[in-house]
């Protein structure tokens, strides 16, 4: 088996990119994510309202790859605004657990000086394992 495509129903199509990327052996590569919607939409211009949306994406892609949280091994962190990000921790890990439990993959932060949608304050990619699950 080759690499599949891995795109959640209802989405706008990826342009010039994959959602997603299922390897053979069960490696799940998440494309960067930002906080639009699935119709491509930025309904909150807030920092936390699309940091949960980014990672809702993130859920989205894994489980129409067949995963689940639990399968994510790697989460790498885009960010324009340091200061932002630093003086709402509280509220980052409120959502981070709301979204993702108490799951706690691999992590990297970068922070950038921008994306290449000027609304996205942020962006998270992912790597996920999907093993047959019981």
């Amino acid at each position: 088996m080759t690499a599949k495509t891995i795109q959640p129903d209802g989405w706008a199509p990826a342009k010039g990119y994959a959602n997603g990327m299922l390897a053979a052996d069960g490696t799940l590569y998440i494309g960067g994510q930002i906080g639009w919607t699935a119709d491509q939409v930025f309904e909150s211009h807030d920092f936390i309202g699309q940091m949960e949306q980014a990672l809702r994406n993130i859920v989205a892609v894994l489980e129409a790859a067949g995963g689940r949280v639990e399968d994510l091994t790697r989460l790498t962190w885009f960010v324009t605004d340091k200061r932002e990000y630093l003086a709402r921790q509280r509220e980052v890990g409120e959502v981070y657990r709301r979204v993702l439990g108490r799951h706690f993959p691999a992590m990297s932060m970068l922070i950038v000086a921008g994306l290449v949608e000027d609304e996205a304050l942020l962006e998270i990619e992912a790597t996920a394992h999907i093993a047959p699950h019981d």
